[in-house]
C-alpha cells in the first residue's frame, strides 16, 4: 500500500469539492478556486510567520549579545533565548508554521491530480488535465503548458530576487562575527535562492492539472509576501517555493 494511502479520505473530500464547482465553472477554474481558498484559510498562519520574522529581526542584536554573553554556555544560552522569546512573545519557529501545514495539502492536491480519476478527462484550451507535457502533441497543447511554465518561471525569478535580497539585508545586519561565520558557509547560502525555479522542474513531472495549482499557489505565495512584507521588513532568505 502506497504511503499516500492515508490521504484518500482527504484526496476524496478535495475531488468532491473540486468536482462540485466544476458543475458551475470550467474544471480547471475550479482548482483554481479551490486552492485559493485553503490558501486563504491558512492566511493567518502566514500573519503570524510575518510577525514572527520581524520579531526576530528586531531581537537580533539582544540574540547576538546573548551569543557572546553566553558563549561556550550551550544550556544557558538556550534558557535565556527562551526566556527573551517567551517576554517578547515571539516564537522562533513561526516562520515554519505556513510551510509545514502546506504538506498535507500538496501531498493531497499530488495525489488527487496524479491518480486517475474523472477531474482529469477536463480540458484547459483544449488539453486535457491530465496530460503529461512529454505526451503533448499539436500547437494547442504546446501553448497550454509553455504559458503554464511561463508564468511559474516569472514567478520563480520574483522569488529569486526577494531571497537574494533577502540574504543581502540579513548579510549587512549580523555582528561581524557572524559575517565570519557565515563566510563559512556562503557557498550553500547562495544556491537557496536557485531553489524558487524548483516549482517550474517539478511541474514538468506532473500532469496539467498540478502545473494549474502549482501556478495558483505560487502566485499566491508571492503576492502573500509582498503584501505581508511591504513595510520594508526583513523577510525570510528562503525562498517561496509555493
Amino acid at each position: 500500500m502506497s504511503v499516500f494511502a492515508i490521504l484518500d479520505p482527504a484526496v476524496r473530500l478535495a475531488h468532491d469539492v473540486v468536482a462540485a464547482l466544476a458543475q458551475v465553472v470550467p474544471t480547471a477554474l475550479a482548482i483554481v478556486l479551490f486552492t485559493v481558498c485553503v490558501r486563504l484559510a491558512l492566511h493567518p498562519l502566514a500573519r503570524a510567520a510575518a510577525r514572527g520574522e520581524k520579531a526576530r529581526a528586531r531581537l537580533a542584536p539582544r540574540i547576538a549579545e546573548l551569543n557572546r554573553k553566553h558563549k561556550g554556555r550551550p544550556e544557558k544560552l538556550q534558557a535565556s533565548l527562551a526566556e527573551l522569546y517567551r517576554e517578547e512573545k515571539a516564537s522562533p519557529f513561526a516562520g515554519c508554521l505556513p510551510m509545514l501545514v502546506q504538506i498535507p495539502f500538496f501531498s493531497v492536491m499530488y495525489r488527487l491530480f496524479t491518480t486517475p480519476n474523472d477531474l482529469l478527462g477536463h480540458t484547459l484550451f483544449g488539453a486535457p488535465l491530465g496530460l503529461h507535457v512529454g505526451s503533448a502533441h499539436g500547437a494547442g497543447e504546446w501553448v497550454v503548458f509553455a504559458v503554464l511554465y511561463a508564468g511559474l518561471a516569472a514567478l520563480g525569478y520574483v522569488n529569486f530576487r526577494r531571497a537574494r535580497r533577502a540574504q543581502a539585508k540579513q548579510a549587512a545586519q549580523a555582528p561581524q562575527s557572524a559575517q565570519g561565520q557565515g563566510a563559512q558557509a556562503q557557498p550553500a547560502l547562495a544556491f537557496l535562492p536557485y531553489l524558487s525555479f524548483g516549482t517550474v522542474l517539478f511541474a514538468a513531472l506532473v500532469p496539467l492539472a498540478a502545473a494549474v495549482y502549482l501556478l495558483t499557489t505560487s502566485t499566491w505565495t508571492a503576492a502573500e509576501r509582498a503584501w505581508l512584507y511591504r513595510d520594508g521588513a526583513p523577510e525570510p532568505a528562503v525562498p517561496a517555493l509555493a
